[in-house]
C-alpha cells in the first residue's frame, strides 16, 4: 500500500461511485424513455440512440430535457401502484371498494335492527347475505 497513497484511493473510490450512479441514471431514462406513451417510435428511437452514441451528453440533455416530466411519470405509476394494491388489499379483506366496509353494514344492519325496522328473522337473513 506504499506505493497507493490514501488519497489515491479514495479518489478511486469516488470515481467509481460516480460511475455507478451514472449507470443508474443510464438504465433508469432508457426505461423512462420506453415508459411514456406519448412519445412517438421515432421520438424514442431518437433519444435511444442519443443516450447510447454519446451517453454522458445524451443523458444530461435528457434529464434538462425531460425531467419534469421523468418524474410525473414516476409519480403517476406510483399513485397507480398503491391504487392497485389498495383494491388487492379490499378485494382479499371482503371489504367494498368505494361503499361502504362490510362491518359498515353489519352495523347499520344492527342498528336498523335496533329501532324495530327489521325483524329478527330479516337481521339474520341479511346478516348471512352480506357475510357470504
Amino acid at each position: 500500500m506504499d506505493d497507493y497513497p490514501a488519497l489515491s484511493v479514495f479518489w478511486s473510490m469516488l470515481w467509481f461511485f460516480l460511475w455507478i450512479m451514472w449507470l443508474f441514471l443510464l438504465f433508469k431514462i432508457i426505461t423512462d424513455i420506453f415508459r411514456d406513451h406519448e412519445m412517438s417510435g421515432w421520438g424514442k428511437a431518437g433519444w435511444l440512440i442519443f443516450v447510447i452514441v454519446l451517453p454522458f451528453l445524451g443523458v444530461l440533455v435528457y434529464v434538462i430535457a425531460r425531467g419534469k416530466g421523468m418524474t410525473q411519470r414516476d409519480v403517476k405509476a406510483a399513485k397507480q401502484s398503491e391504487a392497485a394494491f389498495q383494491d388487492y388489499i379490499r378485494q382479499t379483506a371482503g371489504t367494498a371498494p368505494a361503499g361502504g366496509a362490510g362491518a359498515d353494514e353489519l352495523a347499520k344492519l344492527a342498528d336498523l335492527k335496533a329501532r324495530g325496522v327489521l325483524s329478527e328473522e330479516e337481521f339474520q337473513q341479511a346478516k348471512t347475505k352480506l357475510l357470504t
